[in-house]
């Protein structure tokens, strides 16, 4: 049986692309939680939250690496694997990838140098700033990143030149490609995605601390702090889910039929499928449970206008139904679940029963698998329901692949991939667990209850060379 070079190509790219993705939401929903723990020590000067932000930020710089290293890998993909789609979208892609490299990647790398090695060398309002410029430098990388990637599902601000395998999108207007139709939503959508998984993971981290009865105080303010948090940002998941599910609809309606196994366009209302197995041979969802009308009111906003299924789409540009369908649900499942875990959990924190729930605190320990699982859910979703299409409408996934890589050496370059990834996923895994074993820093609590000293002009205490100690 003859090895598939693009298919082997697609599993690399989906291989390296999987794995980096596990730590680019981490990073940016932490971040976003540090700046709330380092403002919260300004504002009240209780060392409890210095130790926090110490804390996460080690654990920040280690998620950081990790998506550095395996981002690097990815991109150089671009022109190993895909070098016809690399001719194609190049004019789009620079700039935008240009404006993640110089303006967000370069800003969030700089200021975490002094995030993590800057505590007692430069004062607290300047470390605050730095917690403050890595935050937005991850959200600003997410939107270049975000905005190259719709530029794919929605083209917008192009013309193509060329014909054959030479022709290539030629960008005419910057800032319609930047924000063309699927942008805003994706990147608002993906963006809470993370903030998820962030919040679960400080989240999870304060629950073992308060199962085990170790760092009770650290726990019990990093509860009160990333609980809600966490639950408003799994709220926000649902209410942002929905108009980018409208997007989809008007914009790539393929994708959406396949993401809810609507086959056929009724002459009424579309049923929404809560769960099921989509048959494409009878064109229809065997074992399922539809509630009538359902889709139709949610896209429509009413319960008569029929969903366009896949029927009015030829059939050689139908999506991997079966794999969109499921990853498209399982997503919806996880994210249903994190949402009602979350809301019970800040009920249970504010009726102070949440120490006594240990089998809720257990459950939030391990909460910051499916968050991240439906993160990588989520992305799955949206690159399998875009096929056949890499650029959608314009080039197929099957045209992009490159012409002189071999489908054994794509083969090889996979065994190897995997072998790495596998061996530093263990590892980060390990040094994280010991650096949460460790736990956080040592708090002088008779330190933390005397009000910070006035701030005084040109004298410098002694033994205070470095000017003042946070």
């Amino acid at each position: 049986m003859a090895l598939d070079p693009v298919l082997l190509s697609r599993l690399q790219f989906a291989l390296t692309v999987g794995f980096h993705y596990l730590f680019p939401p981490l990073t940016i929903g932490l971040a976003l939680l540090m700046v709330i723990m380092e403002g919260t020590y300004l504002r009240t000067r209780d060392r409890h939250y210095e130790a926090m932000a110490r804390f996460w930020t080690s654990i920040l710089a280690m998620i950081f690496v990790m998506g550095v290293a395996s981002g690097i890998v990815m991109e150089f993909q671009f022109g190993t694997n895909w070098a016809t789609y690399s001719r194609f979208v190049g004019d789009v892609f620079g700039p935008a990838l240009a404006a993640e490299g110089i303006l967000a990647f370069f800003l969030e790398s700089v200021f975490l140098g002094v995030l993590v090695f800057g505590w007692d060398r430069v004062g607290p309002r300047m470390h605050f700033f730095s917690t403050i410029m890595v935050c937005f430098g991850s959200i600003l990388s997410a939107f270049w990143i975000i905005v190259a990637n719709s530029w794919q599902q929605t083209p917008a601000g192009f013309h193509l030149v060329g014909e054959g395998p030479l022709q290539r999108a030629e960008l005419t207007d910057f800032w319609a490609a930047v924000f063309n139709p699927s942008t805003i939503h994706r990147f608002l959508h993906t963006l809470i995605g993370a903030f998820v998984a962030g919040g679960f993971l400080v989240v999870s981290v304060c629950a073992w601390y308060l199962l085990k009865g170790r760092h009770l105080e650290f726990a019990r303010r990093g509860m009160r702090l990333a609980l809600p948090f966490t639950a408003i940002a799994s709220l926000g998941t649902l209410i942002s889910g929905h108009p980018n599910a409208q997007m989809v609809a008007t914009h790539q309606p393929a994708k959406l039929a396949a993401f809810e196994g609507v086959f056929q366009t009724g002459p009424a209302g579309t049923p929404m499928y809560l769960f099921g197995i989509p048959d494409t041979t009878e064109n229809r969802v065997r074992y399922g449970l539809a509630i009538p009308r359902l889709l139709s009111l949610l896209v429509y906003g009413d319960l008569r206008t029929p969903v366009q299924g896949l029927d009015t789409i030829p059939r050689d540009e139908w999506p991997p139904v079966g794999l969109s369908f499921q990853t498209y649900h399982a997503m919806v499942g996880l994210g249903m679940l994190l949402i009602f875990l979350a809301a019970y959990a800040v009920i249970a924190l504010r009726r102070r029963t949440l120490e006594s729930k240990r089998w809720l605190l257990w459950l939030l320990v391990f909460a910051v698998v499916p968050a991240i699982v439906a993160n990588e859910l989520g992305w799955i979703a949206a690159e399998v329901g875009r096929q056949p299409w890499v650029v959608w409408g314009l080039l197929r996934t099957s045209q992009a692949v490159s012409k002189s890589v071999s489908a054994e050496q794509v083969l090889a370059s996979i065994l190897a991939f995997g072998a790495i990834y596998l061996a530093l996923l263990v590892l980060w895994l390990y040094l994280l667990s010991r650096k949460i074993s460790t736990g956080p820093p040592a708090v002088d609590v008779e330190k933390s209850r005397r009000p910070a000293p006035a701030p005084t002009s040109g004298v410098v205490a002694p033994g205070s060379a470095t000017g003042p100690q946070r």
